[in-house]
């Protein structure tokens, strides 16, 4: 039970536990947590150990007092120096303990830290110019609770007053508003309208965005639900509608059928209609050709073989060849 609130920083008797990958938010914890136990602590870690120095009641002049002659004042002051140094190597993991314990002061260990993690004045400045740079492009996303964006866009303030103490959040109200979805565009106007930003808090506006945001899922959702049934009602009338039209499809399909077959029933008791088999149908065609070439015959000389074109025969007079010619001349007119 005290490991897990040794890890949570909840215990008033150890520090909290150092995390390099939060450094900014440990750095203040442990700022806290030291201030709460003593002042002089802190003053230690900033500002290095106090001097066994004392002010001499002759001269009124500060020197060096040795050990054996300490007052019992100078030791309690003097044993802060530990004290400090004890807070700061209670809070380290072994990793960071093996990494400073060669340090002679509390501030030592402290500056130690502030370098690897947080870095040096180029580097926190960099930091600082980023995170500005996120804090101004700052948006909040369509689908995102006002809880999440509240949570990133604080942790970004965090963290830039953590490495530049001059950093000022009173226009974060404003901030945020403009960081809001389009679809929030009506309460922002409400607000802008209603109330004085310059001196309305973050935590006020948050409140007043959380139940507006109650209220804008509770109508989605009506709204979906209603969507849902015109969706199922559309659907069932088009099956509907798909159905009836198959079914009239069908039935008339059925009547013409039932006609063409009333059709066939009709010329089959008069005789006619009635389909003749192909062998019946070729006999037919082969008689009727035979028929047609048997008509067929030459003129002049009567042979079936050939047409009087082709005829060899010489003609017997010339009023024959006439009236062959004028035969032919009538028959093209005719034609």
């Amino acid at each position: 039970m005290d490991s897990d609130k040794y890890i949570e920083g909840q215990s008033m008797q150890r520090p909290p536990l150092f995390e390099s990958d939060h450094f900014i938010c440990w750095k203040n914890r442990f700022e806290t947590y030291v201030k709460a136990k003593d002042l002089d602590l802190w003053h230690n870690i900033l500002n290095g150990d106090f001097p066994p120095i004392d002010r001499n009641n002759v001269t009124q002049i500060l020197e060096v007092v040795p050990i054996e002659e300490q007052s019992d004042d100078l030791k309690k002051k003097l044993a802060k120096n530990n004290k400090a140094k004890m807070v700061l190597y209670n809070a380290l993991p072994k990793k960071e303990y093996e990494r400073t314990f060669m340090c002679k002061t509390a501030k030592d260990i402290w500056q130690s830290l502030l370098i690897t993690h947080q870095g040096n004045i180029q580097v926190k400045d960099n930091k600082i110019n980023l995170l500005v740079q996120k804090y101004e492009q700052f948006t909040i996303l369509e689908e995102e609770f006002i809880d999440s964006g509240f949570a990133r866009s604080n942790t970004t303030i965090t963290s830039l007053k953590a490495l530049d103490e001059g950093f000022s959040s009173k226009n974060s109200v404003r901030k945020f508003l403009r960081a809001l979805h389009p679809k929030w565009r009506a309460k922002v106007t409400a607000n802008k309208e209603s109330k004085d930003l310059s001196s309305l808090a973050l935590d006020e506006l948050i409140g007043n965005l959380k139940v507006h945001e109650v209220v804008m899922e509770k109508d989605s959702e009506i709204y979906k639900g209603k969507k849902e049934r015109v969706k199922s009602i559309a659907l069932k009338s088009k099956k509907e509608s798909s159905d009836d039209e198959t079914s009239t499809s069908r039935s008339d399909d059925e009547e013409y059928a039932m006609v063409v077959r009333n059709f066939k029933k009709f010329f089959r008791r008069k005789g006619k209609f009635v389909r003749q088999p192909r062998e019946e149908n070729k006999s037919f065609r082969q008689r009727d050709e035979k028929k047609e070439k048997s008509d067929r015959k030459c003129f002049r000389c009567v042979d079936p073989n050939h047409l009087i074109g082709d005829c060899l025969k010489p003609s017997r007079n010339k009023d024959q060849k006439a009236f062959i010619g004028g035969s032919w001349s009538d028959s093209e007119n005719d034609a």
